[in-house]
């Protein structure tokens, strides 16, 4: 596994606490692995689970990196991953992306459910699959960056549910369906 410490970052202006407690997980999850896949400005980027925790972010950061951006979700989560800026999005339910025609410079996986081999069809010559099976080798200043990004209005943080800590217990069983948007958040 990579770096273990501890990451500290002034809240972003912004957000209220709940909000910033969504951001360290997901956030730099996603801005890891899109650096370590080098995503440049003009590249097709495809993310698998775009409607999650580390997708929600993964979405946004390509966009905001300049790439042309296909979210996968559920059809329920179509127009919120529309509304983080996918260029295209795809109900995983209907169409298997490998199946569409289209080349991507990167296949995202931000949820851990599909494979290299499945994917490698649909990736470009010199395309990149990268899933969070992986290690995503975090940067010191990532939740710096994220601030930045947060406070300029490029980045929103999308929660699904907040449970007080005594609820815990209801939040995991929540999060296990596999159905939330974005984060889930305990308060204290």
């Amino acid at each position: 596994m990579g770096r273990v410490g501890i990451e500290v970052a002034k809240k972003p202006a912004n957000l209220t606490f709940e909000e910033a407690a969504a951001v360290p997980i997901g956030g730099m999850t996603a801005l890891a692995f899109l650096r370590k896949a080098n995503v440049k400005n003009g590249q097709k980027v495809l993310v698998y689970g775009a409607s999650g925790s580390v997708g929600t972010y993964a979405v946004q950061l390509a966009k905001n990196f300049g790439a042309q951006v296909t979210g996968v979700c559920s059809v329920a989560n179509l127009e919120l991953v529309k509304s983080l800026g996918a260029d295209v999005v795809i109900d995983y339910a209907k169409e298997d992306f490998t199946k569409n025609g289209q080349s991507y410079d990167l296949v995202f996986d931000a949820v851990g459910k599909i494979s290299r081999s499945h994917a490698k069809g649909s990736l470009t010559e010199n395309g990149v699959f990268l899933s969070t099976w992986g290690d995503p080798g975090a940067e010191p200043d990532d939740l710096s960056t994220l601030r930045g990004l947060i406070e300029a209005g490029k980045l929103k943080v999308v929660i699904d549910r907040t449970y007080p800590l005594e609820q815990i217990v209801e939040a995991h069983l929540y999060v296990e369906t596999g159905h939330k948007k974005g984060n889930v958040v305990i308060t204290v």
